[in-house]
């Protein structure tokens, strides 16, 4: 009897502590778009033990419901888009302050000064052409935003509507600031007569290329679009007018309920380890300039980027995006 007891008292001891690691096991979770984040999650997981359930969203829509909601958190973290969303959420007091551990190893120029966002990644964008489409119409190559609005691509034109893409909202406002507001916006009127509609997702320009339905897209370029030369008939161009550009994003949501485990991812994706498996796994140029360029990328001009001020891409938001749907948007 009392050797059974013994191994009753053994059992229930096991059970308590299985149901305590159960019950203290850390789940993150996270809202936002970015490629392979499944396999992101996976090695953050096996790294820190800690469980990530995630949403996939844009960062427009992010903002946009964080705003309908009062402000009340849809998840621990915000993981991706474009700067954009980033400082209208921080300037409306939705983020959580969080200086991370390797806060020195990035440029002041990739992360918000009171460390309310971090840029992870740089979204840089261009055109993806389908030849084919580009030879049976007899289209020239475009080799410039300029010569996107020529009679010559009247509907051949694909751009997402910035109003829900970050990237494409980056292209509207760097391309407003380059060329200023006046004129900048007479080259969206001029663009928007060849574009037959605007798309929902930074990613369907790229893919309606793909399918030959249309025969310029304009995308966010990285390793898996520089690849799609070598099996497809298509053609990727960085405008020789300047690149808009803008820094992929992540921040920690305000009142968020899992912090601690929110921090912890920040400051694994902004280590060498995080940076330089998120290189390889997208083929995307980090932040930290101690992490080299991937090899698809090496010969990227870095000179050819706009010069663009960030703030003004938070601050002018509502007013650009008003005016983008009242005069642009179809």
């Amino acid at each position: 009897m009392l050797k059974n007891n013994k191994i009753i008292v053994v059992l229930a001891l096991g059970l308590i502590l299985f149901l305590g690691s159960v019950v203290e096991a850390e789940t993150l979770t996270v809202v936002g778009s970015f490629s392979n984040e499944d396999k992101v999650f996976e090695k953050f997981t096996e790294k820190t033990g800690i469980e990530i359930e995630s949403l996939d969203m844009s960062s427009g829509e992010v903002l946009a419901r964080l705003k309908a909601s009062g402000g009340r958190p849809m998840a621990d973290l915000w993981f991706g888009g474009g700067v954009d969303s980033f400082i209208a959420a921080k300037n409306d007091d939705l983020l959580e302050k969080y200086k991370s551990a390797h806060d020195a190893s990035i440029p002041a120029k990739y992360k918000d000064e009171d460390q309310h966002w971090y840029g992870l990644y740089l979204v840089i964008t261009g055109f993806i052409t389908n030849d084919q489409i580009l030879e049976e119409e007899n289209i020239d190559l475009p080799t410039k935003w300029s010569e996107l609005t020529e009679s010559q691509y009247k509907d051949e034109v694909l751009m997402s509507n910035p109003a829900i893409s970050g990237t494409n909202y980056a292209i509207l406002n760097s391309i407003l600031q380059s060329k200023g507001e006046e004129k900048g916006w007479k080259y969206f009127e001029d663009l928007s007569k060849n574009i037959p509609y605007f798309s929902k997702r930074g990613s369907e320009p790229h893919k309606k290329v793909l399918l030959g339905e249309i025969g310029v897209g304009i995308t966010y370029i990285n390793g898996g679009i520089m690849a799609l030369p070598e099996d497809n008939p298509v053609s990727v161009v960085f405008p020789e007018d300047g690149i808009p550009w803008v820094p992929g994003c992540m921040a920690i949501f305000k009142d968020a309920e899992n912090i601690e485990a929110a921090q912890k991812f920040v400051d694994w994706t902004l280590s060498k380890e995080g940076q330089k498996y998120i290189r390889n796994l997208n083929s995307t140029i980090m932040v930290r300039e101690d992490i080299s360029k991937p090899e698809v990328l090496k010969d990227f001009p870095l000179d050819q980027l706009l010069d663009v001020n960030f703030i003004e891409f938070g601050s002018k938001r509502e007013m650009i995006i008003e005016k983008w749907n009242e005069n642009i948007v179809k």
